[in-house]
């Protein structure tokens, strides 16, 4: 099978590596043969746009002319952020002309292939996991029952719109129909793509925290055990300020909150330390009893 082009953005190599790893250990566990990107570049998504669009625009027509170069049809980009600057940098380049000729002469002049639309498609895992792997494969891969209660699953903002190809803008499912799929019960929720406040925790820093708040509020009220999520920003957003929003509403927070691959690579049988457990920062107590580790002894939890 040919190897998915594999774009791990920055992220995915600072607070989101649990995502990568687990990303990882889903896919070698599925068959899914990723090659990374050799040289690639910060994608020039949130502080570059607001500075220097055009910038930005040279960043991520970088990254899209390596992978064009190596001949990668299908780009695999996790971080919902990339995802979304590579897939702007691909549309504006194709629709107006004038971004379109300073891209691909920067391009050339740098001794890279020129970006022509749909050279390579830019996909989420959320996508490549649904449309070529499908939950009724992954039922046929699970090895390990789920023990816990219902999860949250949180989508967030930017992989749905303003473009709807890894899933529908209103109402988006396919997360949760894996991992349903793979025995993990879902609670309806509501809020499933309402911004997290992306980078305002480290910019306007009360507003910030306070919708991430609403956010594990709302799970919680539904009777989620547990956040899922596909976005390592919103993850780490959700994760990291559970203690401080305890201290300003005097109430206690501690819910888990899990990049989507790690559990679909927990029920398919990838162990807890190729999934990245260890790195969360919040629900410790839950996630030691729901992910222990394995002693010689322990058996697999085959599904009927």
């Amino acid at each position: 099978m040919t190897a998915y082009g594999y774009f791990p953005g920055c992220s995915l190599r600072g607070t989101g590596v649990a995502y990568e790893e687990s990303l990882l250990t889903l896919f070698r566990l599925l068959d899914l043969p990723l090659q990374e990107l050799r040289d690639w570049n910060c994608c020039g998504a949130t502080s570059y746009m607001a500075i220097d669009e055009n910038a930005a625009f040279l960043l991520s027509a970088r990254n899209l002319a390596l992978a064009v170069r190596t001949n990668s049809k299908d780009l695999v980009v996790p971080c919902s952020g990339c995802y979304l600057a590579l897939r702007k940098t691909q549309e504006y380049v194709a629709r107006h002309c004038e971004l379109g000729k300073r891209v691909n002469d920067s391009l050339t002049a740098a001794s890279l292939p020129v970006l022509n639309h749909n050279q390579v498609r830019v996909r989420h895992p959320l996508d490549v996991l649904f449309t070529e792997v499908g939950p009724e494969r992954i039922k046929t891969k699970v090895v390990r029952h789920w023990k816990a209660g219902p999860v949250a699953c949180y989508y967030g903002c930017q992989i749905v719109r303003p473009f709807s190809e890894v899933d529908r803008d209103h109402n988006p499912m396919r997360m949760d129909q894996l991992l349903e799929a793979a025995g993990i019960p879902t609670v309806t929720y509501p809020l499933k793509t309402k911004c997290c406040g992306g980078s305002l925790t480290g910019t306007t820093h009360s507003v910030g925290v306070r919708l991430n708040y609403l956010l594990l509020k709302e799970a919680a009220r539904r009777g989620a055990q547990a956040m899922v999520t596909v976005c390592p920003l919103c993850q780490y957003n959700l994760d990291a300020y559970q203690r401080e929003m305890g201290r300003k509403t005097s109430e206690r927070l501690d819910m888990p909150v899990f990049f989507f691959t790690q559990l679909l690579g927990w029920a398919l049988g990838g162990d807890r330390e190729s999934l990245g457990f260890k790195r969360s920062i919040s629900g410790g107590a839950r996630i030691k009893q729901w992910f222990p580790k394995r002693p010689a002894q322990e058996k697999s939890h085959v599904a009927e």
